[in-house]
């Protein structure tokens, strides 16, 4: 099956003892699919830099985070290939662009976008994309 993987699951890849740090690994060790928009890196990059800026991790690490990222995907889209249909799923939704842009890839791929975004999930509810995604803690469970 393939996957489009948000940040807030490629995060936790790297720091599994946050919430659903062990469930966003499952699906690395399962062997899936995984595709995200090439945007993953810099969001990643950020999330990990924010991480070191309150101490918990250190900025070795947010470089090592930085090379060994795009080695988990078996693809990065350019996010201007994504951009006009994220753009339409944003104003469905109102919601933001970078979220849609997860929502996009997914919905061009015929794939399900696995993400810890609670809120998104929440969001998604009762619209054409709810099928579309999997929280992280369903993993396993919902697929």
């Amino acid at each position: 099956m393939t996957f489009v993987i948000d940040a807030s699951v490629a995060l936790k890849w790297f720091l599994p003892e946050e919430v659903y740090g062990e469930e966003a690994l499952a699906v690395v060790r399962a062997g899936e699919r995984l595709i995200a928009p090439d945007l993953v890196i810099a969001e990643v990059c950020d999330g990990a830099w924010r991480s070191a800026r309150l101490g918990r991790i250190t900025e070795v690490q947010v470089t090592e985070i930085a090379s060994l990222l795009p080695r988990f995907f078996d693809a990065l889209v350019g996010a201007a290939t994504l951009a006009p249909r994220a753009v339409a799923i944003a104003a469905a939704l109102d919601h933001s662009v970078y979220d849609c842009l997860y929502l996009a890839l997914a919905e061009a791929q015929e794939a399900r976008l696995l993400t810890a975004d609670a809120r998104l999930v929440a969001k998604l509810r009762g619209t054409p994309w709810v099928e579309r995604v999997l929280f992280v803690a369903d993993y396993g469970a919902g697929r």
